[in-house]
């Protein structure tokens, strides 16, 4: 079951001079940064609040590594803005198995590591009303 929005991705082409902008606009600190090797990204992860299953909601800024990636091939599309949505689960495989049942495609066959030891899998936009999603399950969840 989906218990939260877990975080929104937006795309950027900077990734410090974004962070700056939500944190001199919004007061929005960077709670965790990594850089994700297998997806082509360097990010940043805001915290914007906790919840009340024990998770958090966040802001991802992403800048690509590489122009290769997803985002970097989005970013070149689209330019910056948001590029998906992210839902919180205690069981993305249950779930993304659910949702696949339900004739939306699931992009990854199994779950790969996402963001802070989570893991993650994504939902293809044509199937969700041009909306790139993904599942999350936070790290200290499973």
């Amino acid at each position: 079951m989906l218990t939260r929005i877990d975080h929104i991705g937006i795309a950027c082409f900077d990734l410090d001079k974004t962070v700056e902008f939500y944190r001199a606009t919004y007061g929005f600190e960077v709670y965790h940064s990594e850089v994700n090797e297998e997806q082509g990204v360097r990010e940043a992860m805001l915290r914007i609040n906790g919840t009340s299953d024990g998770g958090a909601s966040y802001l991802q800024l992403l800048e690509p590594t590489r122009e290769d990636s997803a985002v970097g091939k989005w970013l070149a599309k689209n330019g910056e803005g948001v590029h998906h949505i992210a839902f919180g689960t205690e069981d993305v495989d249950g779930d993304a198995a659910d949702i696949r049942e339900k004739g939306v495609r699931v992009l990854y066959d199994e779950p790969r590591t996402g963001s802070m030891g989570s893991r993650i899998t994504f939902l293809h936009p044509k199937d969700c009303h041009g909306v790139l999603t993904e599942l999350v399950t936070s790290a200290a969840e499973h």
